[in-house]
């Protein structure tokens, strides 16, 4: 089994001896996606460290965008929920990268695929976002690379 649905199960029944709604109701969320993404598809199968770091990435991404939705619409007490259920999320994701990290990362990927203008933006993150998994958003890079490739 994963190592992170472990965890994810061992700190779910932590939570529900502290009475903590909020990370109780997040790792079931969490768990439940797990759950949904094993069974989806022709066969049954066991999600990788991996693949459970990037579903828990989307359900952080979310619950961010959720959260500005209600900011927009008025609903403070939504989007406060929004946001703790992000921040119990963001426990389980890795060290984000730093902008300089970030920045030598794409620099690498431009000199290792020669790319050279706008039109080879794509290469470049097909080339950078698996090496980012998790640590970086898909908006970031592209901002990051277009800055270099621009530049």
């Amino acid at each position: 089994m994963a190592e992170y649905k472990d965890r994810l199960k061992a700190d779910l029944t932590a939570a529900m001896k502290a009475r903590d709604d909020v990370r109780t109701r997040t790792l079931r969320m969490v768990l439940t996606a797990i759950s949904t993404e094993e069974v989806a598809g022709e066969s049954v199968r066991e999600l990788t460290d991996e693949e459970v770091v990037g579903l828990i990435t989307r359900e952080a991404k979310k619950r961010r965008e959720a959260a500005e939705a209600f900011d927009e619409g008025g609903r403070a007490e939504q989007a406060v929920a929004e946001r703790a259920e992000g921040e119990v999320l963001a426990e389980y994701l890795p060290e984000p990268l730093s902008d300089d990290e970030l920045r030598d990362l794409v620099a690498a990927a431009i000199a290792e695929t020669g790319a050279e203008g706008p039109k080879a933006m794509g290469q470049v993150m097909k080339t950078v976002t698996p090496r980012a998994a998790g640590r970086a958003d898909g908006k970031r890079i592209s901002t990051e690379v277009r800055r270099q490739l621009t530049g």
